[in-house]
């Protein structure tokens, strides 16, 4: 038998490291690695197998588009990618759309976007206000726009441009803008950074506070969007809309696809100021077209809503049992328990063992963002799961 894990260290380059299982097949909400063991994958490959794995509807239209056009160009007009285009239009507040093929690439798409607005718009203010503890991709701009140093201090010099001030602190922002700033660029809900919410009144006050500032405000959805929050779009949650919207993981179900949206009056793109080979294939968009009807024509979001509310009952009863939980947060179907200790890495290994696969999305925070599709059974089987774990850690069995 193939020692795929000795392998892997011989021929691939380690950029991270991996949890101990070599998964083979997936179904729905299942995985099972190559000696057929079974695990509830509460991952999704970091939010992003929306519909569940070996979904019929992600199956049926890879099959179908493969046997009949794969990739053309983008000089050319290909029908599955302009359906998709007004799928997304006509159900968000945007007006104009450009795919990418993933998230870092939709995210470098609006940094462009911003820079030449600013130069068009704002005298040439280039300057672009983000957050600490963001996360907006890992090519040299978007880990440069991110808010975490480990990231991109072993790449410097980084591109100019960024500003990085605290999230949730409005003050912050204001403090940071000046006659350079062409945009504000934050996640409506931090993902990679711990899953952080902002208060209430976070986001309204930026978007007054671009309108004052003639400033753009964009929003990196790639890891709120499409239903996993308890809406269509993260940006619902505040009932702020922004100018520019990035959209990639769960678009299309775990086929590479990604989206930048923006609103006519900052769509100043003209032909030859961006482009891409495989963005927006008719592959890749036929299937992100297939997912994203299927997500709307089943009210995903809303079933995704009232998963969200329970899970947050099971959170608090959690907390009010084991002193190792200290609260919890998120929303929707992406949700943080937090951990009085850094023992998030140790729950993880645990949970392993035991069949259910999260992620320690950072030291004393475990991060639940399973299929959209999960059964209110599938959550239970799994909280089970980790809520022994939590018990075993606290010293009191599970009630």
């Amino acid at each position: 038998m193939t020692d795929w894990a000795e392998l892997e260290s011989r021929v691939f380059m380690r950029t991270g490291k991996r949890m101990p299982v070599v998964l083979v097949r997936g179904e729905g909400c299942r995985v099972w690695d190559d000696g057929g063991k079974q695990y509830l994958d509460f991952f999704a490959g970091t939010a992003t197998v929306s519909l569940g794995h070996s979904n019929a509807v992600v199956a049926d239209a890879l099959a179908d588009q493969a046997k009949t056009l794969t990739l053309t160009s983008n000089l050319m007009y290909t029908i599955p990618q302009l359906q998709l285009a007004e799928l997304l239009v006509d159900n968000s507040c945007f007006d104009r759309v450009y795919f990418n093929n993933s998230g870092a690439e939709a995210n470098e798409a609006a940094i462009k976007l911003a820079r030449k607005w600013g130069h068009d718009n704002r005298n040439g203010a280039f300057e672009i206000i983000c957050t600490e503890n963001g996360f907006h991709g890992r090519t040299l701009t978007a880990v440069t726009a991110s808010g975490t140093p480990r990231y991109s201090e072993p790449f410097a010099p980084l591109p100019p441009g960024f500003v990085h001030v605290p999230y949730n602190d409005i003050e912050a922002i204001k403090a940071a803008t000046n006659e350079k700033t062409c945009a504000v660029f934050i996640e409506p809900i931090q993902g990679e950074g711990g899953v952080n919410v902002p208060d209430d009144a976070y986001l309204p006050a930026l978007r007054r506070w671009c309108d004052d500032q003639h400033i753009l405000l964009m929003f990196d959805e790639v890891q709120t969007g499409l239903g996993r929050c308890g809406k269509l779009f993260g940006y619902e949650l505040s009932g702020v809309e922004p100018d520019v919207m990035t959209l990639a993981k769960g678009i299309a179900s775990g086929v590479p696809l990604a989206a930048i949206l923006s609103k006519e009056h900052c769509s100043v793109f003209v032909p030859g100021d961006h482009g891409s080979t495989f963005g927006g294939s008719p592959l890749a968009t036929r299937v992100g077209y297939e997912v994203c009807k299927y997500i709307i024509e089943h009210k995903l979001p809303e079933k995704v809503a009232a998963d969200g509310e329970y899970l947050e009952q099971r959170f608090r009863s959690m907390e009010d049992r084991f002193d190792i939980v200290q609260g919890h947060r998120g929303k929707g179907l992406l949700q943080a328990i937090v951990l009085s200790k850094d023992a998030a890495e140790e729950v993880v290994r645990e949970c392993l063992a035991r069949g259910l696969i999260v992620n320690n999305v950072r030291p004393n925070a475990v991060r639940i963002c399973p299929p959209l599709t999960i059964t209110r059974e599938e959550l239970d089987e799994g909280l089970a799961i980790l809520e022994s774990i939590l018990a075993e850690k606290s010293g009191a069995a599970p009630k």
